[in-house]
């Protein structure tokens, strides 16, 4: 067999070959291949990317080649850093990046490095989400972001570059489930909007809190009028159970919703 190569089978008894090298008294596995040429190769061309820091960078990566991009920036990052992950980060000095593909690398506050360093990112129809606890958890949750939350009205990459995930580069907009900001004579005021057969608003308010209160209260509307929909509960923090009661009591919602819900009700009957 090849300098770190070694034949292994597959439970249907299908042969195939692994390759893995040793780096700094660390044993990296460098993948499963269908055939000894290859991984003889993959083992050859780590040994090169570990000895040649000059020679070889991330952006280096061929367009053909027999290591995966991802063992690629591993093995970099290693080289560079003396630090082993087994996803796809290289490690900066205030931040880290993360790469998806080739040509996606998304940025991180280096407080998240112990997480991501556990945790793989997946791509699926534009979402980024990793699998935590057996359930897909979009990274955006770390920030307090909404799984209905729409980039650029709920919330911003200030400084307009969406693969930068920094906290001091994202700011939330809109915290709460049917609540939406506009600005009227200059100041920010709050509309909150519940969807049953498009969108219907519901009022507007002075604070965010009070709009999320409020969508909440026109759900429980709908709810006691029989409406067989399932609407998601905004979680206000900051505010006791007396506080939440005496605003929900106190806040109005709009005649015109309120007819509308019941003409819902009286043409379903």
């Amino acid at each position: 067999m090849l300098s770190g190569v070694y034949k292994a089978e597959k439970i249907n008894g299908e042969v195939y070959y692994r390759a893995s090298i040793t780096y700094k008294g660390k044993h990296v596995s460098l993948g499963g291949f269908y055939s000894e040429s290859d991984a003889g190769q993959a083992y050859l061309l780590s040994g090169e990317l570990l000895s040649n820091p000059q020679l070889w960078t991330i952006d280096d990566y061929p367009g053909s080649c027999v290591l995966p991009f991802e063992k690629w920036v591993v093995l970099i990052n290693f080289r560079d850093n003396l630090i082993y992950f087994k996803n796809p980060i290289y490690l900066k000095k205030r931040y880290f990046l993360y790469y998806i593909d080739r040509v996606t690398a998304l940025k991180f506050d280096v407080d998240d490095l112990f997480y991501y360093a556990h945790h793989k990112i997946m791509k699926r129809g534009g979402h980024l989400f990793v699998s935590d606890y057996g359930m897909q958890v979009s990274i955006l949750s770390r920030y307090g972001i909404k799984n209905f939350a729409v980039p650029g009205k709920d919330y911003i990459f200030i400084n307009g570059d969406n693969s930068d995930f920094s906290y001091h580069n994202i700011e939330i907009i809109n915290h709460y489930h049917g609540v939406s900001r506009i600005f009227i004579k200059g100041q920010p005021q709050y509309v909150a909007k519940i969807h049953i057969n498009g969108d219907y608003r519901i009022g507007c308010y002075p604070s965010e809190t009070e709009a999320a209160i409020a969508y909440n209260k026109a759900s429980h509307v709908l709810s006691g009028k029989g409406i067989q929909k399932k609407f998601p509960q905004n979680f206000i923090e900051g505010i006791n159970d007396i506080t939440y009661a005496a605003a929900y009591q106190k806040l109005r919602i709009s005649k015109k919703f309120l007819s509308y819900a019941d003409s819902i009700v009286k043409n379903d009957d």
